[in-house]
């Protein structure tokens, strides 16, 4: 294995972990509770919580950046959210609800230097191109340690998320066509049909798209053709993101990586996601 292959596995290995202490804040029920003393519905909470680093946006610019969510359903559960809420009072609420998740779920361990490493890391990723990621990058760091290493988790997961969304529609797949490659590849297509807001005509016609394409084979299965643009998708997305890796180094990453692991297991093992996100 050639060192640039190396450093590519243990930062995929790092970004698995960190993003799997992130998506506690999607799925625990102390971000929701407190969504719902500011008022907010508890869907709204999602796209609202997640935004709000961008400001008081439009459903249309959250429809931009999330990508692979319905029009109509992001419209729906957005209307009229910004004029009962400010974004400051969301993102409070999100650290303070992710904070007594996290506690509940993994004590209180020391974190401190992977936090540290954490923000060594993100010093290195650089805004451009990046609307969703830039607007966390601006948030202040949380000053509780471990509220601000799930923040490490938050920008590596956006600034990924970011070029992912690129490289998908360099490849020309729309919002649609995208979940359900991805399903047939990570086999989470009921979690996604649920969670993603497309009807299920809109999700078969994605499908009937990815058959006349030559993606996938007319009984939903990928084609060699699919295989490959998948495993295209995926190199350009961590090359889009390599030169932070790089200039974080390999050392430094895989130190991460193993400090972060512990508490992705404790997270993964307990009751906090769903099943089709435990096999991470």
């Amino acid at each position: 294995m050639d060192a640039q292959t190396e450093l590519d596995d243990v930062a995929e290995r790092c970004w698995r972990a960190l993003d799997t202490v992130h998506v506690t804040v999607y799925f625990a029920p102390e971000p929701t509770a407190e969504y719902a003393e500011l008022g907010i519905r508890a869907r709204a909470g999602y796209f609202l919580s997640r935004s709000a680093a961008m400001g008081a946006v439009s459903p249309e610019v959250t429809i931009a950046t999330f990508y692979v969510f319905a029009p109509g359903l992001v419209r729906h559960v957005m209307r009229g959210c910004w004029d009962e809420v400010t974004p400051e009072a969301v993102t409070a609420a999100r650290q303070q609800g992710v904070a007594a998740a996290l506690h509940r779920v993994v004590g209180d361990p020391d974190v401190t230097e992977a936090v540290e490493l954490g923000k060594q890391l993100c010093a290195g990723f650089e805004p451009q191109g990046r609307a969703l990621y830039a607007g966390h990058a601006a948030l202040a760091w949380p000053e509780e340690s471990l509220v601000a290493l799930w923040h490490v988790g938050s920008l590596v997961r956006e600034f990924r998320g970011d070029a992912h969304m690129a490289a998908l529609m360099l490849h020309g797949l729309d919002p649609v066509e995208a979940l359900v490659l991805d399903a047939q590849v990570g086999g989470r297509a009921e979690f996604l049909k649920a969670t993603r807001g497309w009807s299920a005509d809109e999700w078969s016609d994605g499908g009937r798209r990815l058959v006349e394409r030559g993606l996938l084979e007319p009984d939903g299965t990928l084609t060699e053709a699919g295989g490959t643009l998948r495993g295209m998708v995926d190199t350009q997305t961590r090359r889009a993101s390599a030169v932070a890796w790089q200039r974080f180094g390999a050392e430094r990453t895989a130190r991460l990586r193993d400090l972060v692991r512990p508490l992705a297991r404790q997270v993964a093992d307990s009751d906090v996601l769903p099943e089709a996100l435990r096999r991470r």
